[in-house]
């Protein structure tokens, strides 16, 4: 698979803005497109690989515009503050935790099936690095825990609401949904399957049989429909994940660099030192949190315990791209 000329042409002739915009644009078509019923496994995986040519343009030669990226493409919380001073009536958050743009088909043909009306469909950034402290943080919560039984507090900046996390069936998920006409509801899914499923042996195929299960079934869409009932509803996530297991292994001296540096992780807060590497392998970024070293692009490493199969926290777009889908019923 290679890139198209008229996206090639955006990616080097254009502004930092005008590239952001055909890679997250390009991104998103890849992802969204309608699943074939029985071969979503795969068909997950060939997309993954068709936007890891994305991820080689940005971490051979295209690295500079990583540095863009966060006055590029508008963060998440930026855009969720933003969409909440639209002047609805009634409104509902749905963060699903790590959900990423892969999960994106299922969303959208539930939604058409079930007759609920799609008014956008788009990807915001995550903070850098891609971690769920950082995005509470960034919506003004001390923590995502801190959102349990209407514990968000008055500091937060989704005002006014009622807020609930939880890590539940979503049939018991439906009647924590309360009368309040606004509601932020933060469940830990896919994360917690994510981080269940990254030894070795498992990844980015059972977790999308798990999506395929969860996103289909009755019991999400009734849990949603309970939420858009008399409000409008906006689905989207903290941060996206990579499928580290089909990251090719950094050998030699670049390895034993990223070995050091982030041991089984994607980031290391910090003025850490970026290593002596041209294309770089990892690259500092700062944000309103500071500063971090983040890995660059689709590479794995050894480390103690085997490197997980599915990760986030470095640079590689469906890490760091997370969708917005908002809908009525």
């Amino acid at each position: 698979m290679v890139l198209a000329v008229s996206l090639l042409h955006a990616l080097a002739q254009g502004t930092d803005a005008d590239a952001w915009s055909a890679i997250v644009n390009h991104a998103v078509e890849i992802a969204s497109k309608p699943l074939a019923a029985g071969n979503a496994p795969s068909e997950v995986v060939k997309r993954d690989r068709e936007i890891g040519e994305l991820d080689l343009f940005l971490s051979s030669c295209g690295w500079d515009l990583w540095q863009a990226f966060g006055g590029s493409v508008e963060r998440t919380s930026d855009r969720l503050l933003r969409w909440w001073t639209e002047p609805f009536s009634a409104k509902a958050v749905l963060i699903l935790d790590g959900l990423s743009l892969r999960e994106l088909p299922w969303l959208l043909q539930g939604a058409k099936e079930r007759g609920f009306t799609l008014h956008r469909v788009e990807a915001n950034a995550s903070e850098l690095p891609g971690e769920t402290d950082e995005f509470a943080h960034a919506l003004g919560f001390a923590s995502r825990s801190k959102l349990q039984n209407n514990g968000g507090g008055s500091a937060h900046k989704l005002q006014p609401a009622q807020t609930e996390t939880v890590d539940l069936p979503w049939k018991d998920c439906e009647s924590l949904v309360g009368s309040t006409p606004n509601q932020i509801f933060w469940h830990h899914w896919p994360d917690a399957k994510l981080h269940d499923g990254s030894g070795a042996g498992q990844g980015l195929e059972p977790l999308t049989k798990d999506t395929a299960e969860q996103l289909s079934g009755d019991d999400f869409w009734a849990f949603v429909e309970r939420l858009a009932t008399g409000r409008r509803l906006v689905i989207t996530s903290d941060h996206g994940y990579a499928a580290t297991g089909y990251f090719p292994d950094a050998e030699g001296e670049v390895g034993q660099f990223l070995k050091q540096t982030f041991s089984s992780g994607r980031s290391k807060p910090g003025m850490v030192d970026t290593g002596p590497f041209v294309p770089p392998v990892a690259l500092r970024i700062s944000s309103p949190r500071g500063a971090s070293l983040l890995a660059l692009g689709r590479r794995k490493w050894r480390s103690q315990g085997g490197y997980p199969t599915l990760t986030h926290g470095g640079l590689s777009l469906l890490e760091v791209l997370s969708p917005f889908v908002e809908l009525t019923r």
